[in-house]
């Protein structure tokens, strides 16, 4: 897909609609009304779709080693009208977005393709712990990841229902809470889409919302760092020059 306006038209229509959390329609009226740049509503959806096959390289090749005990959970969306789910895996202390996957059922092959993810850059000195609600879905992936490891093999805890009935539950809620926390925040990040027309579009969205998470987003806790801090990244001063440092990177790998 090639784009017809410069890398800074296409860097704000991702600072609006992606950082802001803004709808596509509500981006391209923001730009051709405040910075007289023409784009529509179609333009804008385009530039998502154009950005985050090179975002998703730059989110894989730049996440870093993660911790060993992760937080997972889906989400649900709507795609052309019916439901999906969005998998995230986070990171406790750095609050970095492990994993995501978007797919249309809660069944064993989308959890394992996550939690595959989650753990692929966790310390491969240590056992893996990752905590799920009681979705099966988990525990089977867990079981078939654990066939292909000779040692250091995946742990999971299970966090169940609204109240502490068990141990673990009581023990480990705090983690599951992290990972609601971040569900509530992609879900303000995608709810001016209304729903999504296409699995590309919801895909599309996803990936540079996990960018704009991982890398641009300061967090209170973290001493209002972005999770995953890059020098490149932080002696940029504009949410839109941040964007281009990141396209830029993300080209030169391909």
């Amino acid at each position: 897909m090639n784009i017809r306006n410069s890398m800074n038209t296409l860097c704000l229509a991702l600072t609006f609609h992606i950082s802001l959390g803004i709808s596509a329609r509500k981006t391209a009226y923001i730009l051709k009304n405040v910075f007289e740049l023409p784009a529509s509503y179609q333009t804008i959806l385009n530039y998502t779709l154009y950005a985050a096959p090179h975002c998703h390289t730059f989110n894989l090749q730049f996440k870093g080693e993660v911790e060993s005990t992760q937080a997972g959970d889906e989400t649900y969306i709507k795609i052309a009208g019916k439901h999906a789910y969005t998998y995230f895996f986070i990171t406790p202390a750095r609050r970095i977005i492990s994993a995501y996957h978007i797919d249309d059922s809660r069944d064993t092959l989308p959890a394992t393709i996550a939690m595959n993810e989650a753990i692929r850059t966790a310390p491969h000195d240590e056992n893996p712990t990752l905590i799920t609600d009681g979705n099966p879905s988990y525990l089977a992936g867990i079981h078939f990841l654990n066939q292909a490891r000779d040692e250091n093999i995946i742990s999971h805890k299970k966090v169940v229902g609204l109240q502490n009935l068990d141990a673990e539950s009581e023990r480990f809620r705090p983690f599951k809470q992290l990972i609601e926390r971040l569900n509530r925040t992609y879900k303000f990040h995608t709810q001016a889409a209304n729903g999504f027309n296409s699995k590309a579009g919801a895909m599309a969205l996803t990936t540079l919302f996990v960018t704009y998470y991982n890398f641009f987003r300061p967090h209170a806790g973290l001493n209002y760092q972005a999770p995953i801090p890059r020098d490149d990244l932080t002696s940029i001063s504009t949410l839109q020059g941040k964007w281009a440092q990141v396209l830029n990177t993300a080209f030169s790998l391909n």
